[in-house]
């Protein structure tokens, strides 16, 4: 595979939401541990809300307007603060990706570093604060330096994702909810990293198949 289009990428997201509801329990164990409890639950509903969106088929425009669906429906649906995250990070894709039917490998790369702009803005978050930026940070490095092949791309930036999401846990929280537990946030992988790093397997499983 050379270019995603939007058929291609809707086939991730529906791999993305089976897999975000088979790691729902885990997402919530790891929330309970320092948040509400309710992250594999929340980003269950709003991935099965946004495959309800798609079911009528392909979203009429470019890669712009799928995107932007997307983001409009996680931040309607996306309790907590995971809504306006993913919901900001699909709605910059759009953006992003106005007027575009296709993306290659380093087209990829870039857009995943301007939806994690966005994150970051949103959130106010940097690497080290034991948020989702800690897994998307390095895998947006990651990909940006594997070169140009749609393959080798995603999966740099799912394994860097994944290291970096387990590297979490020695980190003590300095955002949101897990914050107030001070030290005793240590020791406990942060769920938002998690679901980032879910997501970018799901992409990378497309690309390689």
């Amino acid at each position: 595979m050379q270019e995603l289009t939007q058929a291609e990428m809707r086939v991730w997201i529906w791999e993305a939401a089976a897999v975000i509801d088979k790691n729902s329990a885990l997402l919530c164990d790891l929330d309970a541990a320092i948040g509400d409890g309710d992250h594999g639950a929340n980003m269950t509903r709003g991935f099965a809300a946004v495959l309800k969106k798609l079911e009528g088929g392909a979203v009429a425009g470019d890669l712009g307007a799928f995107f932007k669906t997307i983001g409009m429906t996680l931040l309607s649906t996306v309790g907590g603060a995971a809504g306006p995250l993913y919901g900001g990070f699909f709605l910059e894709l759009g953006k992003q990706s106005a007027g575009r039917t296709s993306l290659d490998g380093p087209s990829l790369a870039v857009l995943i570093e301007a939806g994690l702009a966005d994150i970051k803005r949103r959130g106010k978050a940097e690497p080290g604060d034991k948020t989702m930026v800690d897994a998307l940070v390095p895998a947006v490095e990651a990909m940006k330096a594997a070169g140009g092949d749609l393959a080798a791309v995603t999966r740099a930036g799912a394994e860097a994702a994944r290291l970096a999401a387990t590297n979490t846990a020695p980190l003590q929280a300095r955002k949101g909810r897990a914050s107030y537990l001070g030290e005793r946030s240590i020791g406990h992988q942060d769920p938002g990293a998690n679901s980032a790093a879910l997501l970018l397997e799901s992409l990378a499983r497309i690309c390689s198949a």
